[in-house]
């Protein structure tokens, strides 16, 4: 009867309980890593936000402000954090490390049942170039998970250069390149192979295409993919991968590490390394990230960048938690009984626990009052008396 707009969700007690719980998890694990909070507006102007997002369009929710500019809701994080980079940050020197905690909206045109609006943790290192920089986004992200109590994941690693430079060297352009890469991205790998093998091409580069479905393993990929190219720009990626892992070698988390070489990414700003985590038991992306080299030139403050975005909603559901927070007591009381009940209550919150109270003349229902709180302590009947349990 009471309808939300397409792709907005309410978040009950429980659910909301659950989010906070695992949120405050990630957010220590963070500003462990020196890493700072930062917010931005729900609100941004079109013409600098939304155009530099890579975003589509047709997603943006837009409207007018009173002067005639057109406003955007944030659909990402990435852009904002930029902007505020190239300008009230542009003094403090590089690099920066910023967290951000925040809801983006991104309009959902036909997915129904998809969401609208939704919960996004992460951050972005701002002014380093280096492999150093890529592995300490990936490491934190995969202990960001760890210590949200997630131990099973998978998060894919690749580079957009090599399959760039790969479609470029067979098919002869970004054109011709556009709708294999769309196949890769959706994970349509029937379409990809039923696409090459319409393609004009000879039987060789028929196969070199196919072959690249296989480039997916552990490090011992990275000899494979050799065997597949001789193209400069895709052997620079993959020497930038090989010396990424070392790096995530020493920090220890390759096991929950795969090399993806067919890995793409919608997100247009990407330049370089790209990365996706999945969790078991469940069936969409969980959270992703790269590096965009020149996303800061768009605000006249050329710099490099990396980072990662975390799905907060979808962390929880791979998490498969029940109960996050603590019991919550009922008091049930009287009017006679009411100074018992307010000394009582006061006891039970100055030792920390979650007290609520009721007056029980506001109560017409009382059995499905006492259902959902976990401890009910009864003080009714004549002051004085005992009549607690």
């Amino acid at each position: 009867m009471f309808e939300k707009p397409l792709g907005m969700r309410d978040t009950l007690p429980s659910l909301f309980e659950m989010k906070r719980t695992v949120r405050r998890e990630m957010e220590q694990e963070i500003e462990r890593w020196g890493y700072e909070q930062i917010e931005t507006p729900t609100l941004e102007y079109y013409e600098t936000v939304g155009a530099a997002s890579a975003i589509l369009d047709q997603q943006l929710f837009k409207l007018l402000d009173q002067q005639g500019h057109t406003l955007v809701l944030r659909p990402d994080m990435t852009a904002p954090i930029a902007r505020i980079a190239a300008s009230r940050l542009k003094e403090q020197g590089l690099p920066l490390r910023l967290a951000y905690d925040t809801n983006v909206f991104r309009s959902q045109q036909r997915e129904g049942g998809r969401p609208a609006e939704f919960e996004q943790v992460g951050v972005e290192l701002i002014g380093d170039s280096t492999s150093s920089a890529d592995a300490e986004v990936i490491a934190l992200m995969i202990h960001t998970l760890k210590h949200a109590g997630l131990d099973q994941f998978t998060v894919a690693l690749g580079h957009i250069g090599f399959v760039r430079a790969l479609f470029v060297e067979i098919l002869g352009n970004e054109e011709r390149a556009a709708l294999l890469k769309r196949y890769l991205y959706e994970k349509n790998y029937v379409g990809y192979r039923e696409h090459v093998k319409g393609l004009p091409l000879s039987s060789i580069d028929k196969q070199l295409l196919l072959q690249l479905l296989k480039l997916r393993g552990g490090k011992g990929t990275f000899a494979q993919a050799r065997e597949l190219t001789k193209n400069t720009k895709a052997l620079e990626a993959l020497a930038e991968l090989e010396e990424l892992w070392e790096t995530l070698e020493a920090y220890g988390v390759t096991e929950f590490v795969k090399i993806d070489l067919n890995l793409v990414s919608h997100m247009s700003y990407y330049t370089g390394i790209l990365f996706e985590g999945y969790a078991q038991k469940l069936g969409f992306l969980l959270c992703n990230g790269g590096r965009y080299d020149q996303l800061l030139n768009k605000f006249d403050c050329p710099a490099p960048a990396t980072g990662f975005g975390i799905r907060l909603d979808r962390l929880v559901e791979a998490l498969e938690k029940t109960e996050v927070s603590a019991p919550i007591k009922l008091i049930l009381f009287s009017e006679e009984r009411k100074q018992d009940a307010l000394r009582l209550a006061l006891e039970n919150r100055t030792e920390g626990q979650r007290v609520v109270m009721q007056d029980i003349a506001g109560v017409e229902q009382v059995d499905a009052l006492t259902k959902r709180y976990q401890e009910v302590i009864y003080c009714i009947g004549a002051a004085g008396k005992e009549n607690e349990g």
